[in-house]
């Protein structure tokens, strides 16, 4: 009795083990789904605020474009129109002025580029007036040259005084001078006249200089044109002319006399000579 009474407590007591362990568990796993419950419900909350602050976001965006949107909307009609009238007026405006500043920089540019072919023109024509007139000019002066060159004659020089010719020119051979009593030579020519015989001008030019030479004593220089020159020497006297006169062809310069030292010796007579580029030459190639 008092083992099937120990048994029947041992049971018992075996159920009421078993039943708090069943609640045990039931309650274990009631807390786990309401711990997994309460996770979920805090995820979901979290997203649910973001998903909130991104929709203030748009919703800030959206107020913003509503605002632009609804002032565009709340314009009448007529202004609207006025609007779109103003625009293409605008629009007309901006290409008429263009078309009037394209038209302006195409006159600027005709205009400039007239004004660059008539200067061009300008600048041609006068360059060839230019040179027509230097070429003119040119040959004028040439055909003066020529004519100048044509009709101008050789130099040919009258005999000083009348009279034989006692002593000839010698420059490349020598004669005897009865004065120096010795052979030498003779860069003029000794034409015989008698004292005070008038002495005239060769040719016409310039009194150079009168001077009383050691060698040949009493002596007129005239210059004359192409560097020739004619000397009288042995003069008596020289009154008839002073140096720097210009003098004619045949005008009387002097007479003739015997002041020649080297040729003292001789009968009286004009020592005659004719230098070209101050160099002697024979008188008696340009006598005539």
């Amino acid at each position: 009795m008092r083992r099937e009474n120990r048994r029947k407590n041992l049971q018992g007591s075996s159920t009421k083990l078993d039943k708090v362990i069943l609640y045990a568990g039931i309650g274990v796993a009631i807390l786990t789904v309401i711990v997994f419950c309460l996770f979920m419900y805090s995820k979901g909350l979290n997203d649910n605020i973001k998903n909130s602050t991104m929709n203030l976001e748009e919703m800030a965006n959206i107020t913003n474009n509503t605002q632009s949107a609804s002032t565009e909307i709340g314009k009448t009609v007529e202004e609207s129109k006025n609007e779109v009238e103003k625009s293409d007026e605008n629009a007309t405006n901006n290409t008429t002025s263009n078309t009037d500043n394209t038209n302006n920089s195409n006159n600027i540019t005709n205009n400039t580029s007239n004004k660059s072919q008539n200067n061009t023109i300008k600048n041609t024509n006068t360059t060839k007036a230019n040179n027509t007139a230097k070429v003119t000019t040119n040959t004028k002066e040439t055909n003066e040259k020529q004519e100048k060159k044509e009709t101008k004659k050789e130099l040919v020089f009258a005999k000083p005084v009348e009279g034989e010719a006692v002593r000839e020119y010698a420059k490349d051979n020598l004669i005897y001078s009865e004065t120096l009593k010795e052979w030498t030579t003779h860069m003029g020519i000794d034409i015989k006249a008698d004292k005070t015989t008038v002495v005239k001008a060769a040719e016409a030019g310039t009194v150079k200089t009168i001077k009383n030479d050691p060698r040949y004593g009493l002596t007129i220089v005239i210059e004359h044109e192409d560097n020739f020159q004619t000397v009288y020497s042995n003069l008596l006297t020289s009154e008839f002319v002073v140096e720097g006169e210009k003098v004619e062809k045949g005008q009387s310069i002097g007479t003739v006399g015997n002041t020649a030292v080297f040729e003292i010796a001789d009968e009286p007579h004009l020592h005659f000579e004719i230098l070209k580029d101050s160099l002697p030459v024979d008188p008696s190639i340009y006598i005539k």
